[in-house]
């Protein structure tokens, strides 16, 4: 650890035990309109916006796992229970603070467009201004092989591990929020696409609030990434499929942008203020 390093950690963990000790002699002053108490715990606590994603999280801590371990399996989960808003097909950003050094690190896993796309074709196509739907929106995409950068780095579990719960809601099928609910209900996009509207609008309709859906095409998915890792999703038959649809629909992703697909590491900016560097 460097000194400029240590310095900052001494002045942090003073002002924290300042905050505490402050907080602890007012508590009895501190307006209480919420009818429980504030989560305190031990082993670290998980945030998602699924309590089912947060669930799971927090079982990779209590297993013993990295906050790394308990972020992917909540965000695989994610996938699972709010496909309108996460899915593997998708990007990844992180940043991880390592105790250790007191550094901070951050993960770029958002793919690219694919190589073989330029404005030129896309004009041929009619296509005149970006898109916000459709395939010439796809980019390469970076989510697992984020998870397994993470997990090399960082992570004291497997795939196996820590997208077991992901693949029994995928498998076993989840309730439906009113949230996600209300999502699936105005996504017309959903009807264009026939293995779209296989999967998502099951019995040819959105599912209700409360109804249990199942998605065995993802958790077939999750099932190859658990058991051969990352080279599944950007190598193996899960690689052909997507270029399958890309090719079906007229887009340019190929195998190749798929395989040479690697996420960076990057240093996050940073400013000094109050005598501590703010990432």
């Amino acid at each position: 650890m460097g000194e400029k390093q240590a310095v900052q950690r001494d002045i942090f963990s003073e002002r924290l035990k300042e905050k505490l000790r402050t907080l602890a002699d007012q508590s009895h002053l501190l307006d209480r309109w919420q009818s429980r108490s504030v989560v305190v715990s031990c082993d670290g606590i998980v945030s998602a916006e699924s309590p089912l994603a947060a669930q799971a999280g927090a079982q990779a801590l209590s297993m013993g796992g990295h906050a790394v371990d308990a972020a992917i399996a909540a965000n695989a989960v994610m996938c699972v229970v709010a496909p309108h808003s996460n899915g593997i097909g998708g990007d990844l950003f992180a940043m991880v603070y390592e105790a250790r050094d007191f550094a901070l690190l951050g993960l770029n896993a958002s793919g690219c467009a694919p190589a073989g796309m330029s404005i030129h074709q896309l004009v041929e196509r009619g296509v005149t201004e970006m898109p916000l739907t459709g395939i010439h929106t796809v980019t390469v995409p970076g989510t697992v092989d984020g998870w397994d950068k993470l997990l090399s780095r960082f992570g004291r579990m497997k795939f196996p591990a820590v997208l077991a719960a992901a693949i029994h809601y995928a498998e076993e099928g989840f309730p439906v929020t009113e949230w996600s609910a209300q999502k699936w209900s105005v996504n017309q996009a959903l009807q264009v696409d026939a293995n779209a509207l296989r999967t998502f609008l099951p019995e040819g309709r959105p599912p209700d609030f409360g109804s249990i859906f199942k998605n065995l095409d993802l958790a077939s998915s999750l099932r190859q990434i658990s058991s051969k890792g990352r080279d599944a999703f950007y190598q193996g038959e899960i690689a052909r499929r997507i270029v399958e649809t890309s090719e079906r629909t007229d887009g340019f992703l190929t195998l190749e942008d798929l395989s040479e697909f690697s996420s960076e590491w990057v240093q996050p900016i940073s400013a000094n203020y109050l005598q501590m560097d703010r990432e």
